[in-house]
């Protein structure tokens, strides 16, 4: 049980910081999809692949102060920013090899916009359909985002770039 938590701390470890909710959850969704061992479940939400366990899961590292969680007021709604605390880096030790070193690759995704991690997460979450169903998922479900042609096509070169 608690390995799946070394392994968010683990992320955390690698990335320094990330800003955002959507962000982690997108974040850890492209890793799973990449053979990163996480484990969640994910069902297709609002702003693209979400996993409830995975909310509770940073809820719970929280709560005993394994992660630092900072809320920020932004015009009109609250940001936050996590990053691996003290005495998440003491438990860490005790399972050093939680998540395989991708730091690189991490650190990329973490350099990325929410809304093109959005994009490239829904892009993979439908990845068993062609590209052309995708794109019209994507237009149909992410209207309100307005993605292009090129937005897409885009997404696709990312999701290739992280796999080799």
């Amino acid at each position: 049980m608690l390995d799946q938590h070394a392994k968010l701390l683990s992320l955390l470890k690698q990335t320094g910081e990330i800003v955002g909710r959507k962000k982690l959850q997108k974040m850890v969704y492209i890793a799973k999809k990449l053979d990163l061992p996480f484990y969640e479940k994910y069902q297709f939400h609002m702003f693209g692949p979400y996993s409830e366990e995975l909310t509770l899961r940073v809820e719970e590292m929280c709560n005993v102060q394994f992660i630092e969680e900072v809320k920020e007021k932004k015009a009109g709604y609250q940001q936050y920013r996590y990053q691996l605390s003290e005495k998440g880096e003491a438990f860490l030790q005790m399972a050093p090899d939680a998540l395989p070193a991708k730091e690189a690759m991490l650190q990329d995704m973490n350099e990325q916009s929410s809304k093109f991690l959005e994009l490239v997460s829904t892009v993979l979450y439908f990845e068993e359909l062609s590209k052309e169903e995708v794109k019209a998922k994507v237009y149909k479900l992410k209207a309100k985002q307005n993605y292009s042609d090129e937005d897409i096509d885009e997404a696709y070169r990312y999701i290739e770039r992280l796999r080799s």
